[in-house]
């Protein structure tokens, strides 16, 4: 079985580029109740993912940050916290289900490192739970 049966999409997922601010990324994690998402470059390549946790840990060290300030901070000043691994288009499910077991989401690219969806944890227990 190809990694790509379990696709979401790009056109599906909501993700940000890295010249977004803290304020938009906030706004968009609100928005679709997220917990994390890709942060994609201008070319389309994925770059990490911004959790929740990593904004609480910004926000935590720059107390007197508001939330209007922070329209002013640029999403690249946020140190992300967890590597979540992407996982080429071609790889083995067998690649896929070791990084699913540590990951909410594996986020999947081409050989060229553009990101083209995600692969859902949850997607995959639904599939081996239908496949017994």
């Amino acid at each position: 079985m190809n990694i790509l049966f379990f696709l979401i999409p790009k056109s599906k997922v909501a993700y940000v580029e890295d010249d977004f601010t803290l304020r938009q990324v906030m706004e968009k994690l609100y928005y679709h109740q997220y917990t994390a998402i890709p942060l994609l470059d201008k070319k389309g390549r994925y770059v990490e993912t911004i959790a929740e946790g990593d904004i609480l840990s910004f926000l935590r060290e720059h107390n007197n940050l508001c939330f209007k300030d922070a329209e002013n901070v640029p999403i690249l000043d946020l140190k992300v916290k967890r590597d979540i691994k992407p996982i080429k288009s071609t790889a083995r499910m067998e690649d896929l289900y070791n990084l699913v077991l540590n990951q909410n989401f594996v986020p999947v690219i081409d050989d060229l490192g553009i990101f083209i969806g995600i692969v859902t944890r949850n997607a995959i227990m639904k599939y081996m739970i239908m496949a017994k």
